[in-house]
Parts: structure tokens; sequence; C-alpha cells
């Protein structure tokens, strides 16, 4: 769990299946590297699995990217979709961590969801409690930052940035010395 949550971020389970809404509006893609095995809808025209390993095999087009939410999983994923350049990644908003850098570092554009999200199990129906963190849609590349201005998802849009440097908390003065 995460301070201000009431649900794990990091549960038992590694399958978390994209809301069929969000690709309806943001798609078509052509590739989904973390595509679930069985699956309820196809969130791209080609799909690959845990076992075909999608971190090694070729990414084409657009790509939708819903990764595994191990935290040391996740670092992967978004490297290599920063590398490719265009596609969408549906990501929680941790952007303090260091698998969230390859996102300031290379998006075009990060769509911070208005609500929490609910998502899906293998068979269509929906997980009981929602996502258990803020959600962010990260679009890498023009065409991707294109389709979530216009996907008429709720939140802001993000699109200009700039890294101001490193701060170095102090620590508290608790005696006002």
């Amino acid at each position: 769990m995460t301070l201000g949550s009431h649900q794990q971020t990091v549960g038992r389970s590694q399958v978390h299946i994209t809301p069929k809404w969000i690709i309806d509006r943001l798609g078509p893609f052509d590739t989904d590297p973390c595509a679930a095995d069985p699956r309820p809808w196809d969130c791209a025209a080609v799909n690959i699995t845990e076992k075909d390993n999608g971190l090694i095999r070729p990414w084409r087009g657009r790509v939708w990217l819903n990764p595994p939410f191990g935290r040391y999983e996740v670092a992967h994923w978004i490297s290599r979709l920063a590398e490719h350049g265009h596609g969408t990644a549906l990501l929680h908003a941790r952007t303090e961590t260091d698998w969230f850098e390859p996102c300031w570092q290379r998006a075009f554009g990060i769509l911070f969801m208005a609500d929490r999200i609910y998502f899906y199990r293998p068979d269509g129906s929906r997980q009981p409690a929602n996502s258990g963190a803020p959600p962010v849609l990260v679009a890498f590349g023009e065409q991707d930052l294109a389709r979530l201005h216009g996907s008429g998802i709720d939140g802001i849009l993000v699109t200009q940035w700039m890294k101001i440097g490193a701060l170095t908390p102090e620590p508290a003065d608790l005696f006002g010395r």
C-alpha cells in the first residue's frame, strides 16, 4: 500500500486489463507488448503475451503499453517505449520514481487523468477496487500526443516541463534553532 491509499498498487496479480473505453478513445494501436492471455478484448492489432516476452520482440507502429505494475519491472518497459518513440503508456503517476524518468526525458505529453480507473479481469469483469493510484497516460511521439489531446478523456494534459535542478531537503528545524 502507498501513503494516502487504501488499496494496494502492487498486488498479487499482474493482470490489469485496460478499460476498453480508453482503447476506443486513443486507438487504434499496432502493437501491445504486454497483452493479457486470455483477454476480453484486444488493445492492438498485434498482441504479445508474457510467454512471448514483449521486451525482446520487435515493436511496430503505435504501441499501447499497460506494463506489469511490479516496481522492478516497469522501468524496463518504459525505457523500451521511450526508445521506440511512438506509443502511449498507461501508468501510475509515480512521477518521483526513477522508472518515470524516461517519461520526463522523452514524452511529448502526460495526461493526468481526473479519476482513478478500474481495470478488468481476463473474463471481462471489472476489478472490485480502483487502480489504487492516480493514473497517467504518457504520449511518446506527436501522433500519440494528438490522440491524447483529442480523446476527450477528463484530466490535465501537460506538454511542457523543465527540469530546474536537484533539491536537497534540509532537515526539519523542530526547535527553531
